[in-house]
């Protein structure tokens, strides 16, 4: 835990929001993998103006750390310095137009998926089947199922680490494999999604499909973090995992799946050292095998609590 009279006087010289600020607040909890130390400072603005307030009387020299619905995220054990905040209840509305849907950055991946479909309107099928957020998947510009984010983003509307609001279109988001370029601490708050009508037997009939495909293929029940590298030009990482011999590797409380060898598991006891020792393992040995060096897709942060062996 950090100390006691570092985070009181940080959380007494912040601006005040409308919504929750908590000092020393535990994250672990919030993350799939349920592992992680404390945030120095967890703020929970009630919507998009409390937030834009906020950051615009949070001094700079404060660090900003945003989380969403942290389903690809390692939070170390030493906790996140600073504020971390987490977009809630105020920014997880879902609008449907006639050639698009418009959804908060807290609004399940899937959720905007189900209205769409709710309505007739397809194109955003592959949404279904991705884990977390809105404001995560643009940040990732997150794909699966045949599409991505790329494809089908129309805008997002962002608050600057300066408190200002503004709109960046696709094409100004420069989306690359799970890459965009959002602005150093800025947060995504809302976007839009280009949709189109469409036979809602057949947008519901795709749907069912991805969430079969994902039961048959992944580990969904487990607690776990999504794709843990990226795919590297011209190979897929679960096939390089496998061929290096570390399906079902473990360390610790943590676990290479049995199933789908690109997926971690905290099978109960794991710390996030665990968990990211074992990455840093997994790529040691995919390296020592084929020559190619996996990059990590899930994102980790913080202060580690014990030093995972990393590779150089």
């Amino acid at each position: 835990m950090m100390a006691a009279h570092a985070t009181s006087h940080l959380i007494e010289n912040l601006p005040p929001i409308r919504g929750r600020m908590q000092a020393d607040a535990v994250l672990a909890a919030a993350t799939w993998f349920r592992v992680g130390g404390p945030a120095e400072v967890l703020a929970r603005p009630a919507d998009a103006d409390d937030l834009a307030a906020f950051l615009a009387s949070l001094p700079l020299e404060v660090p900003v750390t945003i989380i969403g619905a942290a389903s690809n995220l390692i939070i170390r054990d030493g906790g996140i310095a600073g504020v971390v905040i987490r977009l809630a209840r105020g920014f997880g509305d879902v609008t449907i137009e006639p050639d698009g849907v418009t959804a908060g950055a807290a609004a399940l991946d899937a959720v905007v998926a189900e209205h769409a479909a709710q309505a007739g309107l397809g194109g955003v099928e592959f949404l279904s089947g991705i884990p977390g957020a809105v404001g995560g998947a643009i940040a990732m510009n997150a794909g699966a199922y045949g599409s991505d984010v790329a494809a089908t983003l129309d805008w997002a509307e962002i608050i600057s680490r300066q408190g200002e609001v503004f709109r960046m279109s696709c094409a100004e988001l420069s989306l690359s494999y799970r890459h965009s370029t959002l602005p150093a601490e800025s947060v995504v708050v809302r976007a839009r999604f280009f949709a189109r009508p469409g036979d809602p037997a057949a947008i519901a009939a795709r749907m069912a499909e991805i969430r079969a495909s994902r039961e048959a293929t992944q580990p969904t029940r487990a607690r776990t973090g999504g794709s843990t590298f990226r795919n590297p030009p011209g190979a897929r990482a679960w096939e390089l995992i496998d061929a290096a011999g570390c399906r079902g590797l473990t360390r610790g409380g943590a676990q290479i799946s049995q199933k789908h060898c690109n997926f971690m598991l905290n099978t109960g006891g794991a710390t996030a050292a665990d968990l990211e020792g074992l990455g840093e393992e997994v790529r040691r040995r995919v390296r020592a095998a084929t020559g190619i060096t996996l990059d990590w897709e899930i994102k980790r942060l913080g202060i580690p609590g014990s030093r995972p062996a990393v590779l150089p």
